[in-house]
């Protein structure tokens, strides 16, 4: 407290404190990072009104902050570009985002010990999606993590539609862990695909195997709407490609994504992997790794084997086969 230009706060552990920063926090008036456990309804209204704050990290409370929300004064968080919460719930964050109106550039949600998360999911994201200006989020992740029970609920993709607004995305992270699963669309997948051009990183319950995917199709569209794609998570059933052989001259009108170079594929069993192969390599020619993992280990990344194909190396030996075979005129 004697020094009163403190800028950067970071009062987080591993365990829980019964220490209540908010004290300290309401001492400070130029603080442009905070990384905290809870703070009381003083602490987030003093946080709320600092012109200088642009990152912020911290838990909410297990109760809703139904209070402290009526008594913000806009403009609220005026200069914030990163918000990091963590909660035991969705329900909590409502209260957080329905009062009002803010414009960073990365949001991440982890909830933690929650139940039924996926009812909560749609009117959680319609709040956050009417909370946030649209042109600015470029970064969202969403991780759910609840109390395990005795069945799997699946999730249907299209609760991400409100996150369609954010024209500007570039990275999307969501992560049912536990009991979840993905219900796939091919519409819905076209729909993310038109909806953010500038995506670069999508990624869609990384490891999740107990769905069927989206069609080759899908896949193919998702690439040709956004260009700037780098990274993708998400479940494609290659069974028609599997069941048919592909020219590996031209496979869908010779169409090439240049910018992908990291997949990782979760999918219903593969009989003829040389003709995912020879796909895969015309339709992304620069990939370089691919990660996917075997059911029969498990859900999750805990507990599932993975298999890592380092793609590059592999059309690097590929290429030196062939230079091999061209020089010793095809004696080998």
């Amino acid at each position: 407290m004697l020094c009163p230009s403190v800028s950067h706060f970071d009062f987080s552990s591993v365990t829980k404190s019964a220490e209540d920063p908010s004290t300290a926090l309401q001492g400070w008036s130029h603080l442009t990072s905070v990384t905290t456990t809870t703070v009381s309804e003083a602490g987030m209204l003093h946080l709320s009104k600092l012109p200088s704050l642009r990152f912020l990290q911290l838990e909410l409370p297990s109760t809703p902050m139904s209070v402290v929300t009526q008594k913000f004064q806009h403009p609220v968080f005026c200069a914030l570009q990163e918000l990091n919460v963590e909660c035991s719930s969705l329900v909590l964050l409502d209260a957080f985002f329905e009062r009002f109106s803010i414009a960073p550039k990365e949001i991440c949600l982890d909830i933690i010990g929650g139940v039924d998360s996926a009812r909560a999911l749609p009117p959680s994201l319609s709040r956050l999606s009417n909370g946030c200006v649209h042109d600015s989020l470029e970064c969202m992740e969403l991780y759910i993590d609840d109390q395990p029970t005795d069945h799997v609920t699946s999730i249907r993709t299209a609760v991400l539609r409100p996150l369609f607004a954010f024209r500007n995305l570039r990275k999307l992270d969501f992560r049912a862990y536990q009991n979840y699963t993905l219900r796939w669309d091919d519409a819905v997948l076209l729909q993310m695909a038109k909806s953010w051009p500038l995506l670069e990183v999508l990624h869609l319950n990384r490891y999740d195997h107990s769905s069927r995917g989206v069609t080759p199709s899908a896949f193919i569209s998702l690439l040709q709407h956004c260009p700037c794609l780098i990274s993708v998570a998400i479940i494609v059933n290659w069974s028609t490609i599997d069941e048919c052989d592909v020219s590996p001259d031209a496979p869908h009108q010779g169409f090439a994504h240049k910018t992908l170079s990291e997949a990782f594929f979760g999918s219903p069993r593969i009989r003829h992997p040389t003709r995912i192969a020879a796909f895969i390599s015309a339709i992304t020619p620069n990939l370089e790794s691919i990660v996917t993992w075997d059911p029969q280990f498990g859900r999750g990344q805990q507990d599932s084997k993975k298999y890592i194909t380092r793609w590059k190396c592999v059309c690097d030996l590929i290429k030196a086969f062939s230079w091999s075979v061209s020089r010793l005129g095809g004696w080998c």
